[in-house]
């Protein structure tokens, strides 16, 4: 009877075991890491325009994960990602030029694990970087439009560097559909729908675009810096099949 009881004891744990090892990892609290103290007061200034949380939310950076930020700039959305993977993940920061600014910041504890690649926008990565679970492109792209950059070479290097399933997430700031990329260096803007041309072609596949920085009232034809009122911008999710 003993074994009996030991037997069905062992039927009714081992599928509880089971469905604790194959359940899916939660959602990140991304709205703590955006109010983690040591934050500095430039980034909080920056959220005020970047809606980071939801931002966050969109991209949705796993613990662990493995991240490209391209453009990386100051290393804003960069310490972001950083923050969201955590001491498990691991995030490069791509720049043609990395400035002081993120030099100083990757001296930082949140950004011990982050990468810098200092590598021209259409040769973003060095061959053994492969299989990334997530790459972030965050108002930078309209920047290759003026600069010497082969899009196309760019867009099939960051598809490459995915893993299957994988996903990008561009944010820009909107041009005229009618400007498409002609307005990158003039007005620090390009259209939706010529970025979405471009990736899928590609590769990409569209999955999603978010509104949260959305702004109807702005006209798109004035320089970003200067705007009568806040910039209209989006934000596009493509997974590489």
């Amino acid at each position: 009877m003993t074994l009996r009881r030991t037997a069905l004891a062992l039927c009714l744990l081992v599928p509880g075991l089971l469905a604790l090892t194959v359940a899916p990892a939660r959602a990140q609290d991304y709205a703590a890491i955006v109010a983690q103290p040591d934050r500095t007061d430039a980034d909080r200034t920056t959220d005020k325009k970047r809606d980071p949380v939801n931002l966050l939310s969109f991209a949705a950076p796993k613990t662990g994960a493995r991240v490209l930020d391209m453009g990386a700039g100051a290393g804003y959305s960069t310490e972001l990602m950083a923050r969201a993977v955590g001491p498990t993940g691991k995030v490069y920061a791509q720049s043609a030029n990395v400035s002081e600014k993120l030099t100083a910041r990757l001296a930082t504890p949140p950004m011990a694990k982050v990468i810098a690649l200092t590598r021209p926008f259409d040769d973003p990565t060095p061959a053994d970087v492969t299989g990334l679970d997530l790459i972030t492109f965050f108002f930078a792209y309209h920047d290759t439009t003026f600069q010497p950059v082969d899009r196309a070479k760019m867009n099939q290097a960051m598809f490459a560097a995915l893993r299957p399933g994988g996903l990008l997430i561009l944010a820009d700031h909107a041009a005229r559909p009618e400007d498409g990329t002609t307005v990158g260096k003039t007005l620090h803007r390009i259209a939706e729908h010529s970025v979405r041309t471009e990736l899928e072609a590609a590769g990409f596949v569209f999955v999603a675009a978010a509104d949260f920085l959305r702004h109807p009232e702005d006209e798109r034809t004035a320089v970003v810096f200067r705007n009568p009122t806040p910039v209209d911008e989006f934000v596009l999710k493509f997974r590489k099949p």
